[in-house]
């Protein structure tokens, strides 16, 4: 990054999967801080975090920990983010909420930096990231929106564990080890932990992620919909979901149904991708070449195969996107925003 000033930050949730990756992120991203102070609830407070050979304390957050705080990056749950945010932004932070808290707010830019970053300059003190499986899907969409219009989206997601937190992942570990060894488990986290009926997820595939909704949906499911919306600005495009959790660790996979306003060509289609910031084309059925989970962990593109028209409908695509959903999906974006923030100070 070119010279320019220094900013304090806080991250709340530092000790969390997101909130961790948060911190990895800028490090590597050599953000430029002036102090880094980390925040996280009373039971994780305590914590030591090395950040570039600095040994932080994590601190318990509190109504005032937000003096001169330039930029916090909330991840620490929906709830936390109610509680903290009015007071980070009273003290005259720029709040970044990976929480669903304030992504439907009308006054909340719910931001995707490849997509819609000019909206950015609405924030009244907070800016959303979406949800993990939205973002994916939205910045492999972008290109083709602006290119085709799009009339319609079906999205079938298959989420990582991870999307749940640290309890999911050792949740899943526990089973499989369980069942491997003893040819039965017991399931205590799946598919949300504050409901009395519990599910394996090792070896399986449970189509419930957070709470139903009267309209039969999940809160899941209904994010990506109104996020989706809110994110192209456009209250009459089409879109179902359904969303899956899957026995994988690190990285969302969607099934991506897109039916366009106008006819296209497959090939430009691919060119528009190639050429789309944070896109990686792997599509190549020749030599089985198409987006896993495994291969996308860790790094920070979306990930676009399986790219073919429907067989019925010309103006209809299908294709599969992948990508970590704790950095693209949560970490990465913020930081992102973080950055754009940084730059134009």
């Amino acid at each position: 990054m070119s010279e320019q000033k220094n900013f304090n930050i806080a991250v709340v949730g530092a000790t969390g999967a997101v909130g961790s990756q948060i911190i990895s992120l800028l490090e590597e991203r050599n953000f430029p801080i002036e102090q880094l102070t980390l925040l996280s609830s009373a039971r994780s407070a305590g914590s030591v975090i090395d950040f570039k050979g600095e040994q932080i304390v994590v601190q318990e957050a509190t109504t005032s920990s937000f003096e001169n705080i330039d930029i916090a990056l909330f991840s620490a749950g929906g709830s936390v983010s109610k509680t903290f945010i009015p007071h980070a932004v009273k003290a005259g932070a720029i709040c970044i909420d990976n929480t669903s808290a304030y992504r439907m707010d009308a006054d909340t830019p719910l931001i995707v930096p490849e997509v819609n970053i000019d909206h950015i300059d609405q924030h009244r003190g907070i800016i959303a990231n979406p949800n993990c499986s939205t973002i994916q899907m939205v910045a492999a969409l972008k290109p083709l929106y602006d290119a085709y219009g799009i009339e319609s989206i079906v999205v079938s997601t298959y989420q990582s564990v991870s999307g749940s937190g640290t309890s999911a992942i050792k949740e899943t570990y526990r089973q499989v080890q369980d069942i491997l060894e003893n040819g039965e488990t017991k399931a205590d986290f799946f598919p949300v932990s504050s409901l009395p009926v519990k599910h394996q997820i090792a070896f399986n595939a449970v189509p419930q992620i957070d709470v139903f909704q009267e309209n039969g949906y999940t809160f899941e499911e209904i994010k990506m919909i109104q996020e989706t919306r809110k994110i192209f600005n456009d209250s009459s495009l089409k879109v179902t979901a359904t969303c899956v959790r899957i026995p994988v660790i690190a990285g969302h996979s969607e099934s991506v149904y897109v039916e366009f306003k106008n006819e296209y060509d497959l090939q430009e289609v691919r060119q528009l991708l190639e050429n789309a910031p944070g896109i990686v084309v792997e599509d190549d059925p020749s030599s089985q070449l198409y987006p896993l989970a495994t291969n996308a962990a860790g790094k920070l593109d979306v990930f676009v195969g399986r790219l073919r028209k429907d067989l019925d409908n010309p103006k209809a695509l299908n294709m599969w996107v992948v990508s970590d959903n704790l950095l693209k999906g949560a970490a990465w974006n913020a930081v992102q925003i973080a950055e754009y923030i940084a730059l134009q100070k």
